[in-house]
């Protein structure tokens, strides 16, 4: 059954070229390990809700902008595997990340995929 990582962030608006960048890199080495699909998303559409947001739910400011990404694997265990070896693949700088957003407020989880259209 396909398994998908799912994130949310708010990236400071003059970062958004940066993060393409990196998050292009980055994608590269998880479609190496393999990694079935390895997507990034910028708000366009998202207002802040009353109640609940996409914006609301990572404390986006007015200069920053929600980041929706997903990466889609074969299974669980796919995976782990292969995040195994993306957190070991020196290519990943987790340095470069912490100086373009506010990790504290990414939202982040694993999903079991329920239905494919």
């Amino acid at each position: 059954m396909a398994y998908v990582d799912g994130f949310i962030i708010a990236v400071p608006k003059k970062n958004i070229v940066a993060y393409k960048d990196m998050a292009t890199r980055a994608g590269k080495v998880w479609m190496e390990y393999g990694a079935l699909a390895f997507v990034e998303n910028v708000g366009d559409d998202v207002p802040y809700g009353e109640l609940t947001s996409f914006p609301r739910a990572v404390q986006a400011t007015e200069d920053e902008v929600v980041i929706f990404s997903w990466i889609l694997y074969e299974s669980r265990e796919a995976r782990d595997a292969i995040n195994a070896k993306v957190m070991a693949d020196p290519r990943i700088k987790f340095d470069e990340a912490k100086d373009m957003f506010d990790g504290k407020r990414m939202i982040y989880g694993g999903f079991e995929t329920l239905v494919t259209l």
